[in-house]
């Protein structure tokens, strides 16, 4: 048994390391910019236009207006958002500036810059193909649009990206969310994994039997209050140290072109570790091209796809741009020595968080932040992660309400699976799975790319 655990782990890495080495993460960046031309730029000349009629939109008062058993578009995005923003934002944001250098920030921004297209023509792709039963349910997603995209022919895709989805769904989106959340109590309030364990295994439950409703009801209230307390948090540590920004600037940009060797490497050497690092946490974090947030924004209300859509460039923008930028600023601001060694020496890449954070603000003050954030941001992705698999298995199984409840279950009961510390290699092949879900929805992102093309035309072709 150990030998076949052995050969299994060995198989699992080598999977990971091309699922998330470089050839895939130019596949994704490079869907990204083929798309960002197919669309004329969208998220540079409709900039102005989509901020206004996103985040801008939230200032303007609307009249009341039932969205029945669909969720409301900002319901929609953060139901997204919770499953986008986690973990990754900060503790994978700290690792790639130790491991990649300062230049790792700027290839971050490039993925993030190209990833906003990425996930606008997911989105556009995820309601225009997306099925309506007869309760007026609406139910998308990467498996909708390749099956009535592509025609029946493809459908084998569809379940490829479903069996993908369903699996990651208990390892990404739920064992490790959960063990950073066992960590985070323990810091805080010294509670056994178990007992956090058990009581988010109740709260989850409660939010999740009661179906993507409640699901957005509660992410719509919880996303945009650890937004802004995390933010906050972010601009005062960046104020306590503003007269180094103009340097960590200028770190950031010499080291991405190697002008600045970084820990013993030169030229390309350098360059390949700020991209690979770069690339890599910016697409984890933002998950443009992976196709799990389109699920969430064809539960929308809306009719219109592009209309929809929009959010996703400004759900790219505020996790990559603003909130991993802000994680990143914090390390670089803090002065520590950069390099595998000394990440090792923190012992993990959210203890390196935690001290970046300690090292600007007072006390234990930026601490007690960084746990109680990945407490938020990690539940927040338990809820979206919870309805993304739900919708998987809900696709293989022709909509079984005996399945999809049975699944519940089980991924409820996983909290504690993963608060007690167990199933690593679970976490570890769900992670694969998770970077896997990617290949078959660039497939048919760049085979549907005329279809966004033309959403994108018919949309804006009247809006100043």
């Amino acid at each position: 048994m150990e030998g076949f655990l052995e050969l299994f782990t060995k198989a699992e890495r080598a999977v990971n390391g091309f699922v998330w080495g470089p050839v895939m993460l130019a596949l994704l960046v490079g869907t990204g910019v083929f798309l960002t031309f197919r669309t004329g730029w969208v998220q540079v000349r409709r900039f102005g236009y989509i901020m206004k009629n996103t985040v801008g939109s939230l200032f303007r008062k609307k009249d009341a207006q039932d969205h029945g058993s669909n969720l409301s578009p900002f319901q929609a995005v953060t139901t997204a958002l919770a499953g986008t923003v986690g973990t990754g934002n900060i503790a994978g944001v700290t690792g790639a500036i130790f491991i990649g250098g300062p230049g790792a920030v700027f290839w971050m921004w490039v993925s993030a810059f190209f990833g906003m297209c990425t996930k606008y023509a997911e989105i556009a792709l995820a309601l225009k193909f997306r099925d309506t039963d007869a309760n007026g349910v609406h139910k998308g997603g990467p498996m909708y649009y390749i099956e009535k995209g592509l025609g029946k022919g493809w459908k084998w895709l569809a379940v490829l990206f479903a069996v993908l989805g369903g699996v990651a769904s208990f390892g990404i989106g739920n064992i490790a969310q959960s063990s950073e959340i066992a960590g985070a109590m323990t810091g805080l309030f010294g509670l056994d994994p178990l007992v956090t364990g058990i009581a988010l295994t109740i709260l989850v439950g409660i939010v999740v039997i009661g179906g993507v409703k409640r699901i957005g009801q509660v992410t719509s209230l919880l996303v945009p209050f650890m937004s802004v307390f995390y933010v906050a948090a972010g601009i005062v540590v960046i104020l306590m140290r503003i007269t180094d920004i103009p340097a960590v600037f200028a770190h950031i940009f010499s080291s991405a072109f190697g002008v600045r060797p970084f820990a013993g490497g030169v030229g390309g050497y350098a360059i390949m570790a700020a991209m690979k690092n770069g690339f890599a946490r910016g697409v984890f974090s933002n998950e443009a091209g992976l196709g799990s947030a389109p699920i969430a924004h064809a539960a929308s209300s809306a009719d219109e796809p592009a209309a929809q859509a929009i959010w996703g460039v400004f759900e790219v923008f505020f996790d990559t741009i603003v909130i991993c930028s802000i994680t990143a600023f914090a390390v670089l601001l803090s002065g520590f020595e950069l390099g595998e060694a000394s990440l090792e020496a923190f012992g993990t890449k959210g203890s390196a968080a935690v001290a970046a954070f300690n090292a600007i603000l007072p006390g234990t003050l930026g601490g007690a932040i960084i746990q109680a954030s990945l407490v938020f941001f990690a539940l927040s992705t338990i809820l979206s992660w919870s309805y993304y698999g739900e919708r998987c298995w809900g696709y293989l199984s022709g909509d079984n309400k005996i399945v999809t409840s049975i699944y519940k279950i089980i991924f409820v009961l996983f909290c504690v699976v993963g608060a007690t510390g167990s199933g690593q290699l679970m976490w570890d092949v769900s992670d694969t799975l998770n970077g896997a879900m990617a290949i078959p929805n660039l497939i048919a992102l760049l085979l549907l790319s005329s279809a966004v093309a033309s959403i994108t035309k018919e949309y804006f072709k009247d809006k100043k």
